[in-house]
């Protein structure tokens, strides 16, 4: 038995934004606004990417702690850091 599918008029308009590249139709002079919230363009990053090398053993047990809280290791490592330099954030 075939389907008859209605309003496939409807969904054109929709389907167009998938094939075709909508980046043009950002205005990135302006700020971008959701509700009360207001994003910014900021060039510069707020965050700076490290590397640290951690003892297998104490990296193996940050992970485990944080699979308990179901906090990523790394948010964890991160929450640490804070408490011990007594920084909000």
């Amino acid at each position: 038995m075939k389907t008859k599918y209605k309003n496939k008029k409807k969904l054109s308009p929709i389907c167009d934004y998938d094939n075709s590249d909508t980046c043009d139709m950002i205005d990135k002079s302006k700020p971008l606004k959701l509700a009360d919230l207001s994003l910014k363009l900021d060039p510069k990053p707020p965050t700076q990417v490290i590397s640290i090398r951690l003892p297998t053993a104490l990296l193996n047990k940050l992970k485990a702690m944080g699979s308990a809280q179901d906090v990523p290791y790394q948010a964890l490592i991160k929450i640490f850091l804070c408490k011990a330099a007594k920084i909000n954030g």
